[in-house]
């Protein structure tokens, strides 16, 4: 079996003090988490050994005998001897108290498996040495199976947040969606069903919230987050600028001239505008209150912006051409 450096995964000393060891295994445990270090497949059996390290070293007993082991160890080591390292020596003793005025928190055999992803978060050589996961359980902890003189001081870890990209029309933003999503365990998937409303007036980018959907958490720690991410598909009718909309309305060239009606689209129907005498292409009218409902205020909306685009007509009949051509000469002599 394998003798584990404990000093050595820490990077610490042998005569470093219990804020240094604390100090390291904090700072050491924030590179090596598995989340974060999702891609990392190694991560997982680091923040193990480093786990396994601490216990060990922040525990005066199990540091003694440890200590004690790295001695005999190094003789083993230096003199040469054939034959195996007499582990028996070694192997854990009888069951162990606990000064129930430490404040030490207990996990059940069940909850480490869980932080790990299941099977034991110790080696070996760790199970040689403190009983591991096995043996009688100590104070405090004794109806939930705990181990043999064991406290293991489990972090509750929150869970990942999770983010989902949610695609709605133009129309939709505007009154509004729900959408139907499956979760199951710690990624929308295949199961639970989550209802989740859009509101009025989202837009690219918004985000919306959903409290204690994403990723569990490890040892009793809170789930984390689920976020919806919208992506509004554009609408080749309209343009988005804030709460405001703008399109553009056909105009033919004779109610261009002489004035008239048109019908103009806006996300709540159609609407009849005013269309003066003499308005010219690309001249704009404001339509106040038919743009996007405000995020935060629905009952707000923005404006609509109509751009006129006034049609030529591409072919003339005869009779058509003589009244254009008197026009234009009437138009000449300033009459």
């Amino acid at each position: 079996m394998e003798y584990k450096d404990y000093y050595e995964r820490l990077g610490v000393s042998r005569d470093a003090d219990q804020k240094e060891i604390r100090k390291a295994f904090r700072r050491l445990a924030r590179q090596v988490h598995p989340d974060v270090n999702p891609d990392d497949l190694q991560a997982e059996e680091r923040f193990k050994e480093l786990n396994e390290a601490y216990e060990v070293l922040s525990d005066p007993e199990k540091r003694r005998k440890y200590d004690q082991l790295g001695v005999e160890w190094q003789r083993y080591q230096q003199v040469g001897q054939p034959g195996d390292f007499d582990w028996s020596r070694w192997q854990a003793g009888a069951p162990g108290g606990v000064d129930p005025r430490v404040n030490v928190r207990y996990s059940t055999p069940e909850d480490l498996e869980d932080l790990f992803g299941g099977g034991s978060p110790f080696s070996d050589f760790f199970n040689q040495m403190f009983g591991g996961m096995r043996g009688t359980a100590a104070q405090g902890a004794a109806a939930r199976g705990a181990p043999s003189g064991f406290e293991y001081r489990v972090t509750p870890q929150r869970g990942r947040d999770f983010e989902q990209e949610v695609e709605i029309t133009l129309q939709e933003a505007y009154h509004g969606a729900t959408r139907l999503f499956e979760k199951d365990g710690d990624h929308p998937a295949v199961g639970r069903r989550l209802q989740v409303k859009i509101p009025p007036g989202a837009r690219d980018g918004t985000r919306i919230r959903m409290g204690g959907e994403g990723v569990a958490g490890a040892a009793g720690g809170e789930p984390g987050d689920l976020y919806l991410r919208i992506n509004v598909i554009p609408d080749p009718r309209f343009a988005r600028e804030g709460d405001d909309l703008r399109t553009t309305v056909p105009v033919d060239l004779y109610t261009a001239i002489l004035g008239g009606k048109v019908e103009v689209p806006t996300l709540a129907g159609a609407v009849r505008l005013n269309i003066p005498e003499g308005t010219q292409n690309g001249q704009r009218f404001r339509l106040r209150g038919k743009g996007m409902p405000h995020l935060n205020n629905p009952e707000v909306h923005g404006d609509l912006l109509a751009e006129v685009i006034v049609q030529l007509p591409t072919t003339l009949t005869s009779r058509q051409k003589e009244l254009f051509e008197e026009l234009q000469r009437i138009s000449e002599k300033g009459e």
